[in-house]
Protein backbone atom coordinates (compact mmCIF):
# COMPACT_ATOMS: atom_id res chain seq x y z
CA UNK A 1 0.00 0.00 0.00
CA UNK A 2 2.88 2.34 0.72
CA UNK A 3 4.04 1.95 -2.87
CA UNK A 4 0.58 2.82 -4.20
CA UNK A 5 0.15 5.83 -1.91
CA UNK A 6 3.60 7.20 -2.72
CA UNK A 7 3.17 6.69 -6.45
CA UNK A 8 -0.32 8.17 -6.71
CA UNK A 9 0.45 10.89 -4.20
CA UNK A 10 3.59 11.83 -6.12
CA UNK A 11 1.61 11.92 -9.36
CA UNK A 12 -1.01 14.12 -7.69
CA UNK A 13 1.65 16.53 -6.44
CA UNK A 14 3.24 16.57 -9.90
CA UNK A 15 -0.04 17.37 -11.70
CA UNK A 16 -1.05 19.94 -9.08
CA UNK A 17 2.36 21.58 -9.32
CA UNK A 18 2.13 21.77 -13.13
CA UNK A 19 -1.31 23.35 -12.84
CA UNK A 20 -0.23 25.97 -10.30
CA UNK A 21 2.98 26.79 -12.14
CA UNK A 22 1.26 27.06 -15.51
CA UNK A 23 -1.54 29.25 -14.14
CA UNK A 24 0.99 31.49 -12.39
CA UNK A 25 2.95 31.94 -15.59
CA UNK A 26 -0.23 32.61 -17.55
CA UNK A 27 -1.29 35.29 -15.08
CA UNK A 28 2.03 37.01 -15.63
CA UNK A 29 2.09 36.63 -19.42
CA UNK A 30 -1.49 35.73 -20.38
CA UNK A 31 -2.53 38.95 -22.12
CA UNK A 32 0.81 39.29 -23.91
CA UNK A 33 0.47 35.66 -24.98
CA UNK A 34 -2.97 36.31 -26.51
CA UNK A 35 -1.67 39.41 -28.28
CA UNK A 36 1.33 37.57 -29.71
CA UNK A 37 -0.85 34.73 -31.00
CA UNK A 38 -3.41 37.07 -32.56
CA UNK A 39 -0.88 39.17 -34.53
CA UNK A 40 1.30 36.31 -35.74
CA UNK A 41 2.95 36.74 -39.14
CA UNK A 42 2.00 34.82 -42.28
CA UNK A 43 5.58 33.50 -42.36
CA UNK A 44 5.36 29.84 -41.27
CA UNK A 45 8.78 29.89 -39.57
CA UNK A 46 7.94 33.01 -37.56
CA UNK A 47 4.66 31.33 -36.61
CA UNK A 48 6.54 28.26 -35.43
CA UNK A 49 8.90 30.45 -33.42
CA UNK A 50 5.90 32.17 -31.86
CA UNK A 51 4.49 28.80 -30.79
CA UNK A 52 7.83 27.82 -29.25
CA UNK A 53 8.11 31.11 -27.36
CA UNK A 54 4.56 31.23 -26.00
CA UNK A 55 4.44 27.57 -24.94
CA UNK A 56 7.90 27.74 -23.35
CA UNK A 57 6.80 30.75 -21.30
CA UNK A 58 3.45 29.46 -20.08
CA UNK A 59 4.50 25.79 -19.87
CA UNK A 60 1.19 24.66 -21.35
CA UNK A 61 0.72 23.51 -24.92
CA UNK A 62 -2.95 22.92 -24.00
CA UNK A 63 -3.51 26.64 -23.33
CA UNK A 64 -1.83 27.50 -26.64
CA UNK A 65 -3.82 25.01 -28.71
CA UNK A 66 -7.15 25.94 -27.10
CA UNK A 67 -6.62 29.61 -27.91
CA UNK A 68 -5.50 28.83 -31.45
CA UNK A 69 -8.62 26.76 -32.14
CA UNK A 70 -10.72 29.67 -30.84
CA UNK A 71 -8.82 32.24 -32.93
CA UNK A 72 -9.22 30.15 -36.08
CA UNK A 73 -12.90 29.68 -35.27
CA UNK A 74 -13.33 33.46 -35.06
CA UNK A 75 -11.36 34.08 -38.26
CA UNK A 76 -8.63 36.06 -36.45
CA UNK A 77 -5.94 33.83 -37.91
CA UNK A 78 -6.08 31.40 -40.79
CA UNK A 79 -5.59 27.65 -40.81
CA UNK A 80 -2.00 27.74 -42.10
CA UNK A 81 -0.96 30.24 -39.40
CA UNK A 82 -2.52 28.14 -36.65
CA UNK A 83 -0.82 24.94 -37.83
CA UNK A 84 2.55 26.69 -37.92
CA UNK A 85 2.10 27.90 -34.33
CA UNK A 86 0.99 24.47 -33.10
CA UNK A 87 4.11 22.93 -34.65
CA UNK A 88 6.09 25.41 -32.56
CA UNK A 89 3.98 24.63 -29.49
CA UNK A 90 4.98 20.98 -29.84
CA UNK A 91 8.61 22.04 -29.55
CA UNK A 92 7.90 24.50 -26.73
CA UNK A 93 6.26 21.83 -24.59
CA UNK A 94 9.49 19.79 -24.61
CA UNK A 95 11.04 22.46 -22.38
CA UNK A 96 9.06 20.96 -19.49
CA UNK A 97 10.57 17.53 -20.14
CA UNK A 98 14.06 19.03 -20.22
CA UNK A 99 13.47 20.80 -16.90
CA UNK A 100 12.23 17.76 -15.02
CA UNK A 101 15.12 15.66 -16.41
CA UNK A 102 17.62 17.65 -14.36
CA UNK A 103 18.49 16.48 -10.87
CA UNK A 104 17.19 19.45 -8.96
CA UNK A 105 14.83 17.69 -6.55
CA UNK A 106 16.98 18.97 -3.70
CA UNK A 107 15.64 22.46 -4.44
CA UNK A 108 11.99 21.35 -4.39
CA UNK A 109 11.30 22.01 -0.70
CA UNK A 110 13.07 25.42 -0.64
CA UNK A 111 11.06 26.41 -3.74
CA UNK A 112 7.83 25.33 -2.02
CA UNK A 113 8.75 27.28 1.11
CA UNK A 114 9.60 30.40 -0.92
CA UNK A 115 6.41 30.05 -2.96
CA UNK A 116 4.20 29.73 0.13
CA UNK A 117 5.89 32.74 1.73
CA UNK A 118 5.34 34.95 -1.33
CA UNK A 119 1.81 33.68 -1.92
CA UNK A 120 0.45 34.01 1.62
CA UNK A 121 2.62 36.49 3.50
CA UNK A 122 3.79 39.20 1.10
CA UNK A 123 0.38 40.42 -0.06
CA UNK A 124 1.37 42.18 -3.30
CA UNK A 125 -0.41 40.69 -6.28
CA UNK A 126 2.58 40.31 -8.59
CA UNK A 127 4.54 38.50 -5.86
CA UNK A 128 1.58 36.19 -5.32
CA UNK A 129 1.92 35.07 -8.95
CA UNK A 130 5.67 34.63 -8.55
CA UNK A 131 4.82 32.57 -5.48
CA UNK A 132 2.47 30.42 -7.58
CA UNK A 133 5.27 29.74 -10.05
CA UNK A 134 7.77 28.82 -7.33
CA UNK A 135 5.24 26.72 -5.43
CA UNK A 136 4.25 24.86 -8.59
CA UNK A 137 7.89 24.39 -9.56
CA UNK A 138 8.68 22.89 -6.17
CA UNK A 139 5.63 20.60 -6.19
CA UNK A 140 6.54 19.28 -9.66
CA UNK A 141 9.97 18.14 -8.51
CA UNK A 142 8.81 16.99 -5.09
CA UNK A 143 6.06 14.96 -6.75
CA UNK A 144 8.58 13.48 -9.19
CA UNK A 145 10.90 12.52 -6.31
CA UNK A 146 7.96 10.98 -4.44
CA UNK A 147 7.00 8.93 -7.51
CA UNK A 148 10.57 7.68 -7.84
CA UNK A 149 10.60 6.71 -4.18
CA UNK A 150 7.32 4.90 -4.66
CA UNK A 151 8.60 2.95 -7.66
CA UNK A 152 11.94 2.10 -6.00
CA UNK A 153 10.78 -1.05 -4.08
CA UNK A 154 9.22 -2.45 -7.26
CA UNK A 155 12.60 -3.12 -8.85
CA UNK A 156 13.06 -5.99 -6.35
CA UNK A 157 9.57 -7.47 -6.91
CA UNK A 158 9.57 -10.31 -9.49
CA UNK A 159 5.89 -9.77 -10.40
CA UNK A 160 6.41 -6.11 -11.26
CA UNK A 161 9.67 -6.80 -13.06
CA UNK A 162 7.81 -9.35 -15.20
CA UNK A 163 5.04 -6.79 -15.87
CA UNK A 164 7.31 -3.98 -16.92
CA UNK A 165 9.63 -6.14 -19.00
CA UNK A 166 6.65 -6.69 -21.27
CA UNK A 167 7.13 -3.05 -22.24
CA UNK A 168 10.02 -3.98 -24.43
CA UNK A 169 10.36 -2.09 -27.71
CA UNK A 170 12.54 -4.73 -29.37
CA UNK A 171 10.22 -5.29 -32.33
CA UNK A 172 7.32 -3.70 -34.23
CA UNK A 173 4.67 -5.23 -31.93
CA UNK A 174 6.50 -4.15 -28.76
CA UNK A 175 7.02 -0.63 -30.13
CA UNK A 176 3.35 -0.37 -31.07
CA UNK A 177 2.18 -1.55 -27.62
CA UNK A 178 4.42 0.96 -25.85
CA UNK A 179 3.17 3.77 -28.09
CA UNK A 180 -0.41 2.70 -27.42
CA UNK A 181 0.22 2.71 -23.66
CA UNK A 182 1.78 6.19 -23.82
CA UNK A 183 -1.17 7.48 -25.86
CA UNK A 184 -3.75 6.04 -23.45
CA UNK A 185 -1.91 7.37 -20.38
CA UNK A 186 -1.67 10.90 -21.80
CA UNK A 187 -5.33 10.94 -22.81
CA UNK A 188 -6.27 9.74 -19.33
CA UNK A 189 -4.28 12.23 -17.27
CA UNK A 190 -4.67 15.05 -19.86
CA UNK A 191 -1.03 16.01 -19.43
CA UNK A 192 1.88 15.10 -21.65
CA UNK A 193 4.25 16.36 -18.95
CA UNK A 194 2.77 13.85 -16.48
CA UNK A 195 3.42 10.99 -18.91
CA UNK A 196 7.00 12.16 -19.35
CA UNK A 197 7.43 12.39 -15.56
CA UNK A 198 6.00 8.91 -14.95
CA UNK A 199 8.19 7.45 -17.69
CA UNK A 200 11.30 9.07 -16.25
CA UNK A 201 10.44 7.86 -12.74
CA UNK A 202 9.98 4.25 -13.93
CA UNK A 203 13.09 4.33 -16.11
CA UNK A 204 15.25 5.81 -13.34
CA UNK A 205 14.40 2.80 -11.14
CA UNK A 206 15.30 0.34 -13.89
CA UNK A 207 11.69 -0.71 -14.48
CA UNK A 208 11.72 0.54 -18.07
CA UNK A 209 14.61 0.33 -20.50
CA UNK A 210 15.61 3.19 -22.79
CA UNK A 211 13.92 1.78 -25.91
CA UNK A 212 10.55 1.28 -24.18
CA UNK A 213 10.76 4.74 -22.59
CA UNK A 214 11.26 6.40 -25.98
CA UNK A 215 8.31 4.47 -27.44
CA UNK A 216 6.10 5.59 -24.53
CA UNK A 217 7.13 9.19 -25.19
CA UNK A 218 6.16 8.80 -28.85
CA UNK A 219 2.71 7.69 -27.69
CA UNK A 220 2.59 10.74 -25.43
CA UNK A 221 2.83 12.94 -28.55
CA UNK A 222 -0.25 11.27 -30.02
CA UNK A 223 -2.20 11.43 -26.75
CA UNK A 224 -1.64 15.16 -26.34
CA UNK A 225 -3.62 15.86 -29.53
CA UNK A 226 -6.82 15.10 -27.62
CA UNK A 227 -6.71 18.67 -26.21
CA UNK A 228 -7.15 20.32 -29.61
CA UNK A 229 -9.78 17.76 -30.61
CA UNK A 230 -11.84 18.50 -27.49
CA UNK A 231 -11.44 22.25 -27.98
CA UNK A 232 -12.79 21.98 -31.53
CA UNK A 233 -16.05 20.31 -30.47
CA UNK A 234 -18.94 22.51 -31.55
CA UNK A 235 -16.60 24.94 -33.34
CA UNK A 236 -16.33 26.02 -36.98
CA UNK A 237 -15.04 23.98 -39.90
CA UNK A 238 -11.59 25.62 -39.77
CA UNK A 239 -11.28 24.95 -36.05
CA UNK A 240 -11.94 21.26 -36.77
CA UNK A 241 -9.33 21.35 -39.51
CA UNK A 242 -6.80 22.87 -37.11
CA UNK A 243 -7.38 20.01 -34.66
CA UNK A 244 -7.20 17.44 -37.50
CA UNK A 245 -3.89 18.88 -38.67
CA UNK A 246 -2.50 18.69 -35.12
CA UNK A 247 -3.49 15.04 -34.86
CA UNK A 248 -2.30 14.30 -38.39
CA UNK A 249 1.26 15.57 -38.09
CA UNK A 250 1.81 13.91 -34.72
CA UNK A 251 0.41 10.54 -35.87
CA UNK A 252 2.28 10.62 -39.19
CA UNK A 253 5.46 11.75 -37.42
CA UNK A 254 5.24 8.86 -34.93
CA UNK A 255 4.53 6.38 -37.72
CA UNK A 256 7.62 7.55 -39.60
CA UNK A 257 9.79 7.18 -36.46
CA UNK A 258 8.48 3.62 -36.03
CA UNK A 259 9.88 2.81 -39.49
CA UNK A 260 13.33 4.08 -38.52
CA UNK A 261 13.11 3.38 -34.77
CA UNK A 262 16.62 1.84 -34.35
CA UNK A 263 18.15 4.74 -36.31
CA UNK A 264 16.21 7.27 -34.21
CA UNK A 265 17.53 5.66 -30.99
CA UNK A 266 21.08 5.86 -32.32
CA UNK A 267 20.59 9.54 -33.13
CA UNK A 268 19.38 10.30 -29.59
CA UNK A 269 22.25 8.29 -28.10
CA UNK A 270 24.76 10.13 -30.30
CA UNK A 271 23.35 13.59 -29.47
CA UNK A 272 23.16 12.83 -25.75
CA UNK A 273 26.39 10.90 -25.41
CA UNK A 274 28.80 12.29 -27.99
CA UNK A 275 27.54 15.85 -28.43
CA UNK A 276 26.30 16.55 -24.87
CA UNK A 277 28.86 14.29 -23.16
CA UNK A 278 26.37 12.44 -20.95
CA UNK A 279 27.09 9.11 -19.34
CA UNK A 280 25.36 5.98 -20.74
CA UNK A 281 21.59 5.75 -20.12
CA UNK A 282 21.76 2.34 -18.43
CA UNK A 283 24.46 3.37 -15.93
CA UNK A 284 23.36 2.38 -12.39
CA UNK A 285 24.52 4.36 -9.34
CA UNK A 286 23.12 3.45 -5.92
CA UNK A 287 20.32 1.46 -7.52
CA UNK A 288 19.22 4.33 -9.77
CA UNK A 289 19.88 5.41 -13.35
CA UNK A 290 20.87 9.08 -13.06
CA UNK A 291 21.25 9.78 -16.80
CA UNK A 292 18.26 8.15 -18.44
CA UNK A 293 15.90 11.05 -17.72
CA UNK A 294 18.04 13.34 -19.87
CA UNK A 295 18.05 10.79 -22.69
CA UNK A 296 14.25 10.51 -22.52
CA UNK A 297 13.89 14.31 -22.57
CA UNK A 298 16.25 14.52 -25.53
CA UNK A 299 14.26 11.92 -27.46
CA UNK A 300 11.12 13.99 -26.82
CA UNK A 301 12.83 17.16 -28.08
CA UNK A 302 14.51 15.54 -31.11
CA UNK A 303 11.22 14.00 -32.27
CA UNK A 304 9.25 17.24 -31.99
CA UNK A 305 11.94 19.43 -33.55
CA UNK A 306 12.43 17.04 -36.49
CA UNK A 307 8.68 16.56 -36.93
CA UNK A 308 7.96 20.29 -36.79
CA UNK A 309 10.60 21.28 -39.33
CA UNK A 310 9.64 18.45 -41.69
CA UNK A 311 6.00 19.52 -41.74
CA UNK A 312 6.90 23.22 -41.92
CA UNK A 313 8.55 22.48 -45.27
CA UNK A 314 5.33 20.84 -46.50
CA UNK A 315 2.85 23.04 -44.64
CA UNK A 316 0.66 23.88 -47.69
CA UNK A 317 0.17 20.15 -48.34
CA UNK A 318 -0.64 19.54 -44.66
CA UNK A 319 -3.33 22.23 -44.89
CA UNK A 320 -4.79 20.56 -48.00
CA UNK A 321 -4.89 17.13 -46.34
CA UNK A 322 -6.51 18.56 -43.18
CA UNK A 323 -9.10 20.27 -45.39
CA UNK A 324 -9.75 17.05 -47.29
CA UNK A 325 -10.13 15.07 -44.04
CA UNK A 326 -12.75 17.52 -42.75
CA UNK A 327 -15.19 18.40 -45.55
CA UNK A 328 -17.59 21.25 -44.96
CA UNK A 329 -20.73 19.14 -44.75
CA UNK A 330 -19.32 17.26 -41.76
CA UNK A 331 -18.71 20.36 -39.66
CA UNK A 332 -20.26 20.26 -36.21
CA UNK A 333 -21.75 23.70 -36.43
CA UNK A 334 -22.42 26.37 -39.01
CA UNK A 335 -20.62 29.67 -38.43
CA UNK A 336 -23.92 31.47 -38.81
CA UNK A 337 -25.62 29.56 -35.99
CA UNK A 338 -26.04 32.29 -33.40
CA UNK A 339 -28.52 30.74 -31.02
CA UNK A 340 -26.05 29.93 -28.26
CA UNK A 341 -22.54 30.64 -27.06
CA UNK A 342 -19.78 29.22 -29.18
CA UNK A 343 -16.38 29.94 -27.66
CA UNK A 344 -16.65 30.23 -23.88
CA UNK A 345 -16.21 27.02 -21.91
CA UNK A 346 -16.63 26.83 -18.14
CA UNK A 347 -13.82 24.29 -17.83
CA UNK A 348 -11.38 27.14 -18.63
CA UNK A 349 -12.84 29.60 -16.13
CA UNK A 350 -9.85 28.98 -13.82
CA UNK A 351 -7.38 29.76 -16.62
CA UNK A 352 -7.95 33.52 -17.07
CA UNK A 353 -5.69 33.94 -20.10
CA UNK A 354 -7.79 31.40 -22.03
CA UNK A 355 -11.15 32.44 -20.52
CA UNK A 356 -10.72 36.13 -21.38
CA UNK A 357 -9.64 35.26 -24.92
CA UNK A 358 -12.78 33.12 -25.30
CA UNK A 359 -15.00 35.91 -23.92
CA UNK A 360 -13.40 38.39 -26.32
CA UNK A 361 -14.22 36.15 -29.28
CA UNK A 362 -17.81 35.82 -28.07
CA UNK A 363 -18.07 39.63 -27.83
CA UNK A 364 -16.81 39.93 -31.40
CA UNK A 365 -19.68 37.62 -32.40
CA UNK A 366 -22.05 40.00 -30.62
CA UNK A 367 -20.58 42.94 -32.49
CA UNK A 368 -20.92 41.21 -35.85
CA UNK A 369 -24.51 40.21 -35.01
CA UNK A 370 -25.43 43.81 -34.16
CA UNK A 371 -23.83 45.03 -37.40
CA UNK A 372 -25.97 42.60 -39.41
CA UNK A 373 -29.08 43.53 -37.43
CA UNK A 374 -28.40 47.24 -37.98
CA UNK A 375 -27.96 46.80 -41.75
CA UNK A 376 -31.14 44.70 -42.00
CA UNK A 377 -33.18 47.39 -40.22
CA UNK A 378 -31.83 50.70 -41.55
CA UNK A 379 -32.44 49.92 -45.22
CA UNK A 380 -36.11 49.14 -44.58
CA UNK A 381 -37.26 52.76 -44.30
CA UNK A 382 -36.28 53.40 -47.89
CA UNK A 383 -37.37 50.00 -49.24
CA UNK A 384 -40.51 49.92 -47.05
CA UNK A 385 -40.28 46.12 -46.71
CA UNK A 386 -42.02 44.58 -43.67
CA UNK A 387 -40.63 41.15 -44.60
CA UNK A 388 -37.07 42.44 -44.58
CA UNK A 389 -37.74 44.30 -41.34
CA UNK A 390 -38.82 41.10 -39.54
CA UNK A 391 -35.25 39.74 -39.65
CA UNK A 392 -34.14 41.84 -36.67
CA UNK A 393 -35.96 39.73 -34.07
CA UNK A 394 -33.66 36.72 -34.46
CA UNK A 395 -30.59 38.92 -34.01
CA UNK A 396 -32.03 40.69 -30.98
CA UNK A 397 -32.77 37.34 -29.30
CA UNK A 398 -29.19 36.32 -30.05
CA UNK A 399 -27.79 39.48 -28.45
CA UNK A 400 -29.84 38.93 -25.29
CA UNK A 401 -28.64 35.32 -24.99
CA UNK A 402 -25.00 36.22 -25.62
CA UNK A 403 -25.10 39.12 -23.16
CA UNK A 404 -26.41 36.87 -20.40
CA UNK A 405 -24.03 33.99 -21.09
CA UNK A 406 -20.93 36.16 -21.49
CA UNK A 407 -21.71 38.17 -18.37
CA UNK A 408 -22.27 35.02 -16.28
CA UNK A 409 -19.01 33.57 -17.59
CA UNK A 410 -17.02 36.73 -16.86
CA UNK A 411 -18.48 36.97 -13.36
CA UNK A 412 -17.27 33.41 -12.73
CA UNK A 413 -13.81 34.43 -13.95
CA UNK A 414 -13.85 37.55 -11.76
CA UNK A 415 -14.72 35.47 -8.69
CA UNK A 416 -11.55 33.43 -9.16
CA UNK A 417 -7.96 34.25 -8.33
CA UNK A 418 -7.14 36.78 -11.05
CA UNK A 419 -4.65 39.61 -11.36
CA UNK A 420 -5.53 43.29 -11.07
CA UNK A 421 -4.95 43.71 -14.81
CA UNK A 422 -7.22 40.76 -15.57
CA UNK A 423 -9.87 42.19 -13.22
CA UNK A 424 -9.81 45.46 -15.18
CA UNK A 425 -10.06 43.52 -18.43
CA UNK A 426 -13.08 41.61 -17.15
CA UNK A 427 -14.83 44.90 -16.31
CA UNK A 428 -13.99 46.30 -19.74
CA UNK A 429 -15.35 43.17 -21.45
CA UNK A 430 -18.58 43.36 -19.44
CA UNK A 431 -18.90 47.05 -20.40
CA UNK A 432 -18.44 46.15 -24.08
CA UNK A 433 -21.01 43.36 -23.81
CA UNK A 434 -23.65 45.57 -22.19
CA UNK A 435 -23.19 48.44 -24.64
CA UNK A 436 -23.30 46.20 -27.71
CA UNK A 437 -26.59 44.81 -26.42
CA UNK A 438 -27.84 48.38 -25.92
CA UNK A 439 -27.00 49.16 -29.55
CA UNK A 440 -29.19 46.18 -30.40
CA UNK A 441 -31.99 47.61 -28.24
CA UNK A 442 -31.71 50.98 -29.99
CA UNK A 443 -31.78 49.24 -33.37
CA UNK A 444 -34.89 47.37 -32.22
CA UNK A 445 -36.42 50.73 -31.30
CA UNK A 446 -35.74 52.05 -34.83
CA UNK A 447 -37.18 48.85 -36.34
CA UNK A 448 -40.41 49.35 -34.40
CA UNK A 449 -40.60 53.00 -35.49
CA UNK A 450 -40.06 52.05 -39.14
CA UNK A 451 -42.73 49.36 -38.83
CA UNK A 452 -45.16 51.94 -37.44
CA UNK A 453 -44.18 54.33 -40.21
CA UNK A 454 -44.87 51.78 -42.95
CA UNK A 455 -48.10 50.44 -41.44
CA UNK A 456 -49.56 53.94 -41.11
CA UNK A 457 -48.65 54.77 -44.71
CA UNK A 458 -46.46 57.72 -43.68
CA UNK A 459 -43.62 59.21 -45.74
CA UNK A 460 -40.65 61.46 -45.08
CA UNK A 461 -39.74 64.48 -47.17
CA UNK A 462 -36.72 64.11 -49.45
CA UNK A 463 -34.68 66.31 -47.13
CA UNK A 464 -35.61 64.27 -44.03
CA UNK A 465 -34.87 61.01 -45.84
CA UNK A 466 -31.44 62.37 -46.83
CA UNK A 467 -30.77 63.33 -43.19
CA UNK A 468 -31.85 59.88 -42.03
CA UNK A 469 -29.39 58.27 -44.46
CA UNK A 470 -26.63 60.65 -43.34
CA UNK A 471 -26.94 59.92 -39.61
CA UNK A 472 -27.44 56.17 -40.18
CA UNK A 473 -24.26 56.02 -42.29
CA UNK A 474 -22.30 57.89 -39.62
CA UNK A 475 -23.50 55.50 -36.91
CA UNK A 476 -22.63 52.53 -39.15
CA UNK A 477 -19.07 53.88 -39.37
CA UNK A 478 -19.00 54.19 -35.58
CA UNK A 479 -20.26 50.63 -34.99
CA UNK A 480 -17.76 49.28 -37.54
CA UNK A 481 -14.94 51.19 -35.81
CA UNK A 482 -15.68 49.74 -32.38
CA UNK A 483 -16.20 46.16 -33.59
CA UNK A 484 -12.97 46.24 -35.63
CA UNK A 485 -11.14 47.74 -32.65
CA UNK A 486 -12.37 44.96 -30.37
CA UNK A 487 -10.96 42.44 -32.87
CA UNK A 488 -7.59 44.21 -33.01
CA UNK A 489 -7.57 45.21 -29.31
CA UNK A 490 -6.80 48.72 -30.58
CA UNK A 491 -5.83 50.84 -27.58
CA UNK A 492 -5.50 53.91 -29.83
CA UNK A 493 -9.20 53.97 -30.74
CA UNK A 494 -10.12 57.11 -28.79
CA UNK A 495 -8.88 59.68 -31.34
CA UNK A 496 -11.13 58.27 -34.08
CA UNK A 497 -13.95 57.62 -31.62
CA UNK A 498 -13.95 61.21 -30.38
CA UNK A 499 -13.96 62.50 -33.96
CA UNK A 500 -16.97 60.34 -34.85
CA UNK A 501 -18.69 61.25 -31.57
CA UNK A 502 -18.38 64.96 -32.38
CA UNK A 503 -19.68 64.34 -35.91
CA UNK A 504 -22.70 62.40 -34.63
CA UNK A 505 -23.64 65.12 -32.15
CA UNK A 506 -23.17 67.84 -34.78
CA UNK A 507 -25.31 65.96 -37.32
CA UNK A 508 -28.05 65.26 -34.75
CA UNK A 509 -28.19 68.91 -33.71
CA UNK A 510 -28.36 70.04 -37.33
CA UNK A 511 -31.14 67.51 -38.11
CA UNK A 512 -33.24 68.75 -35.17
CA UNK A 513 -32.89 72.35 -36.29
CA UNK A 514 -33.84 71.46 -39.86
CA UNK A 515 -36.80 69.43 -38.63
CA UNK A 516 -38.16 72.40 -36.67
CA UNK A 517 -37.87 74.59 -39.77
CA UNK A 518 -39.77 72.00 -41.84
CA UNK A 519 -42.49 71.79 -39.20
CA UNK A 520 -42.77 75.57 -39.17
CA UNK A 521 -43.02 75.76 -42.96
CA UNK A 522 -45.51 72.86 -43.18
CA UNK A 523 -43.18 70.61 -45.24
CA UNK A 524 -43.27 68.05 -42.43
CA UNK A 525 -46.42 67.04 -40.54
CA UNK A 526 -46.68 66.02 -36.88
CA UNK A 527 -47.17 62.23 -37.12
CA UNK A 528 -44.19 61.32 -39.36
CA UNK A 529 -42.23 64.06 -37.63
CA UNK A 530 -42.59 62.43 -34.19
CA UNK A 531 -41.44 59.05 -35.54
CA UNK A 532 -38.53 60.73 -37.30
CA UNK A 533 -37.41 62.58 -34.16
CA UNK A 534 -37.61 59.40 -32.07
CA UNK A 535 -35.45 57.53 -34.60
CA UNK A 536 -32.86 60.31 -34.51
CA UNK A 537 -32.83 60.05 -30.69
CA UNK A 538 -32.17 56.30 -31.02
CA UNK A 539 -29.23 57.02 -33.34
CA UNK A 540 -27.90 59.53 -30.82
CA UNK A 541 -28.06 56.91 -28.05
CA UNK A 542 -26.14 54.48 -30.29
CA UNK A 543 -23.37 57.06 -30.60
CA UNK A 544 -23.12 57.17 -26.79
CA UNK A 545 -22.99 53.38 -26.56
CA UNK A 546 -20.24 53.27 -29.19
CA UNK A 547 -18.27 55.85 -27.19
CA UNK A 548 -18.62 53.68 -24.06
CA UNK A 549 -17.30 50.66 -25.99
CA UNK A 550 -14.39 52.76 -27.27
CA UNK A 551 -13.43 53.65 -23.70
CA UNK A 552 -13.57 49.98 -22.71
CA UNK A 553 -11.41 48.93 -25.68
CA UNK A 554 -8.88 51.64 -24.82
CA UNK A 555 -8.80 50.38 -21.23
CA UNK A 556 -10.06 53.67 -19.81
CA UNK A 557 -13.16 52.16 -18.18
Amino acid sequence: MTVIFQTLGGLGLFLFGMKIMSEGLQKVAGKKMRWILSVVSNNRFIGCGTGILVTSIVQSSSATTVMLVSFVDAGLINLAQAIGIILGANIGTTVTAQLIAFKISAYALPAIAAGVFLKFFVGKRKWIYVGDVLLGFGLVFYGLATMKAGFAPLRHEPAFITLFTRFNADGPVGIFLCILAGTALTMTVQSSSATVGITMALASQGLLNFEASVALILGDNIGTTITAELASIGASINAHRTARAHTLFNVVGVFFIILIFPLFLKMVLWISGFVMHMGPPDLMIDGERPNIGRYIANSHTVFNVANAFFFLMFLPYLVKVATWLTPYDKAKKDMDDLHHIKYVDLKFVEVPSVALAQAGLEIIRMGEAVQTMYDDVIICLKERSIKQLSKWRKREDTLDILQREITMFLVRVMQGNISLEESREVRSLIRMTNNIERIGDATENIAELISEFIEQGLYLSDEALSEYEGISNEIRKYVTLVVDSIKREDKEIMAKAQELDVNVKRIVEKIRESHLIRLQSGVCTVDPGLIFVNSITAFERMGGFCFNISQAVAGLR
